[in-house]
This record gives structure tokens, C-alpha cells and sequence, in this order.
């Protein structure tokens, strides 16, 4: 089993930064896809970002591209989303996730159902 727990949403202002954190523990030798995804009131979790824990695959959506950036910390157990140039678009409930022992193919966000161990989430506000 893994548990994922984010951290670090918060309100900011238009323009502004923050970094999500996604703590993984348990089993997480057998993590293999890491994927960030967010959800506004009604509608569909989006996947945003993700990647393949060996390097292998990176994903980032549009909507972020060039300005979201993962990364992870050396032991592997953190997973981080740094988010630059914040719009109010950008408001949302932000969720991580975790596939194991999967090939690149599943890491891709777009199909969250690949995605079984998810956090709590953690909420941004961004104000115009």
C-alpha cells in the first residue's frame, strides 16, 4: 500500500508562485508513475502533470505548460509542483496521485483512471 498527503496550497495573488508538495510513503519502492491533478467544483479531475519516476516521461498539460515544473526530491518519497505565473484560472482542489509498478505508457495524467492511490488534496486560491 502507499499513502500520498499534499501540502503547501494556499491563496495568492495573480501573478504569484507556490510549490506543492506530495509526500509518499509505504510501499514506495513499487512507485513507479507520480501525477499531479486538480478539480474545480462540478467538473472532472484534470490531469496536469506527471511522471515516470525513472525518468522516463514527463507531462505537463497546456494549460501549465512553462509555467508548472515537477520535480522530486533524491530519496524519491517527494514529489513537488512548482507553480509560477498564477491566474485565477488556476484556482482549484490540487490532488496527487501514484500508479505502481507500471511502464511510462500508464505515468500519462490524461487517463486518471491509471492513477489508484491518490491524496486528500489541497486547495489553491488564486485572486485577480
Amino acid at each position: 500500500q502507499v499513502q500520498l498527503a499534499e501540502s503547501g496550497g494556499g491563496s495568492v495573488q495573480a501573478g504569484g508562485s507556490l510549490r506543492l508538495s506530495c509526500l509518499v510513503s509505504g510501499y514506495t519502492s513499487a512507485v513507479n508513475c507520480l501525477g499531479w491533478f486538480r478539480q474545480y467544483p462540478g467538473k472532472e479531475r484534470e490531469g496536469i502533470a506527471g511522471l515516470h519516476t525513472g525518468g522516463s516521461f514527463t507531462y505537463y498539460a497546456d494549460s501549465v505548460k512553462g509555467r508548472f515544473a515537477l520535480s522530486q526530491d533524491n530519496a524519491g518519497n517527494t514529489m513537488y509542483l512548482q507553480m509560477n505565473s498564477l491566474q485565477p484560472e488556476d484556482t482549484a482542489l490540487y490532488y496527487c496521485a501514484a500508479v505502481l509498478t507500471a511502464s511510462p505508457h500508464f505515468c500519462n495524467p490524461t487517463r486518471p483512471s491509471s492513477y489508484r492511490y491518490w491524496g486528500q488534496g489541497t486547495q489553491v486560491t488564486v485572486s485577480s
